[in-house]
């Protein structure tokens, strides 16, 4: 989708429909005044019968409306109140959807009148290239018949002069990267086990890396990780066909030799349990137990279309957990690539088990900051719910910076500890340390595991076993972290 900002009068503006708003300031705001003295005092009149209610994401489409260009009126009412980020974000939601609904090519939006408590138009612009994007989702790839994609192709933010146009294009620009970030996050989320394998992943990834001149690709193969002695990582993958990878990609927008930010991305494209099998309710959504993967690739992408001046690497341990005559048993002990010890006490507690290992080759790179993401536990899906992701840190300043980018994109974390209470709950008799800690704080624990691979830098782990997608009805990949994740980087070459 086609996005770009421009000046002028809203009245004759020619559009298939022009979106508007009815802020807290209501008629006495100039440009929605304008239109209702264009139209014949139509938007009063329509206010005084009430069709036009003061409330919260409330939308009313007028067709061929009288003395305007526009072929559709779009009012949306945003509350008499100045908006916080969430309710902006709601909005945006709602307004996108009645957008990308109708069957229209080209449409233009006005954000004047509206209000958001400490953010400036580049912020709100942003929000709106990317809420679009999000909107013109559509995965059917495998239904014979459904419902078509959008035809809207292009939308123009409309202001009133000139001032700070440059910087609404930019912001605009940003957002339509992110938003097309989060779609390619969600489509490989939402493929099945049988079609997103680890050669799948690999094949995507050195097709992602073609696109773009400073992005580079390698793929490691089961052989290779034999040879860097990744035994976690690859307990995982002994009883399955499909062989594991470890996926590598480097994008170079920063100084050369600057260190790179390197995000790690749990990619477990089928995750039946292994010998410790899962029940079979539910069971058909371990395919997106690779969300943590799909994000980077997601982030990545919209990196590089931003051309952000960062480096940034990231590392994609991927593999299958299936049950057979060769998988790993519980009591199993295998050896890390750090050369520490790991009693398996549970298969199905496998993320950790490829994470740790990409944990410590990330420590190659000598980066600044290291992300994991990674959909790893079901207690973080009791704690926290699907509203906000899992933060854990080893580093204060990391774990700040992460929470504060959270809220200036609406993709928002909570922070839990990390305490040396939690990490001895991974006590084994056997091997330096079990893979699970108990029924308690078993986010905690986790990230006490991969805490283990982290001393030698600065790091985070998200949890977005709640935030990854959604259940039911609207069974579906979300594409998060990739908002957090971007505005992270956004602000780190702000710094």
């Amino acid at each position: 989708m086609e996005l770009n900002a421009l000046t002028g009068s809203l009245s004759t503006r020619k559009t298939e429909c022009l979106a508007v708003a009815f802020g807290k300031d209501g008629l006495d705001n100039a440009e929605l005044n304008s239109l209702d003295k264009a139209s014949g005092g139509l938007i009063a009149r329509l206010v005084k019968k009430g069709d036009i209610k003061p409330t919260h994401n409330n939308f009313l489409m007028i067709s061929e409306p009288p003395g305007l260009a526009a072929q559709r009126l779009l009012i949306y009412s945003t509350g008499k109140d100045t908006l916080n980020e969430q309710s902006f974000l709601e909005l945006l939601s709602g307004l996108a959807g009645q957008l990308t609904k109708l069957p229209i090519k080209s449409a233009a939006v006005s954000l004047e009148g509206v209000e958001v408590s400490d953010r400036d138009t580049p912020w709100m612009a942003q929000q709106l290239g990317r809420r679009l994007g999000e909107a013109s989702y559509l995965f059917n790839p495998f239904k014979s018949a459904d419902k078509k994609p959008t035809t809207l192709k292009k939308v123009s933010l409309l202001q009133a002069g000139r001032p700070g146009l440059d910087a609404n294009k930019r912001a605009l620009a940003i957002g339509t990267a992110i938003g097309n970030g989060i779609n390619r996050a969600r489509e490989l989320g939402d493929l099945p086990g049988n079609i997103c394998t680890p050669s799948y992943l690999a094949t995507q990834a050195k097709n992602l890396a073609g696109h773009y001149s400073n992005m580079a690709c390698k793929v490691l193969t089961e052989k290779q990780m034999q040879d860097l002695g990744m035994g976690s990582l690859l307990s995982v993958t002994a009883g399955t066909e499909q062989p594991a990878k470890m996926i590598v990609l480097e994008y170079k927008g920063g100084t050369r030799g600057s260190k790179p930010v390197v995000l790690v991305g749990k990619g477990v494209t089928f995750d039946s349990g292994g010998i410790s099998l899962k029940p079979g309710a539910g069971m058909d959504e371990m395919k997106y137990d690779m969300c943590g993967a799909a994000s980077v690739f997601g982030t990545l992408s919209a990196a590089a279309d931003c051309q952000l001046p960062l480096n940034v690497v990231g590392i994609i341990p991927t593999v299958e957990n299936m049950p057979s005559g060769r998988a790993t048993k519980p009591g199993d002990i295998v050896t890390s690539m750090s050369g520490q010890t790991i009693e398996i006490l549970n298969t199905d507690a496998e993320g950790r088990l490829i994470l740790c290992d990409a944990l410590t080759y990330a420590g190659r790179y000598k980066p600044s900051v290291v992300v994991d993401i990674a959909t790893l536990t079901g207690a973080c899906v009791m704690a926290l719910g699907s509203h906000a992701s899992g933060l854990l840190s080893n580093d204060d300043p990391l774990a700040e910076q992460l929470e504060t980018a959270g809220k200036n994109s609406g993709d928002r974390v909570w922070r839990l500890p990390l305490w040396k209470e939690y990490d001895k709950q991974l006590k084994s008799n056997f091997a330096d340390m079990a893979n699970i800690g108990g029924r308690e704080a078993g986010t905690i624990t986790a990230a006490c595991f991969l805490g283990r691979f982290t001393k030698n830098y600065r790091w985070a782990h998200l949890d977005i076993a709640g935030t990854a997608w959604n259940s039911g009805a609207n069974k579906g990949a979300t594409g998060r972290p990739v908002p957090l994740l971007m505005q992270f980087l956004l602000e780190q070459a702000a710094q």
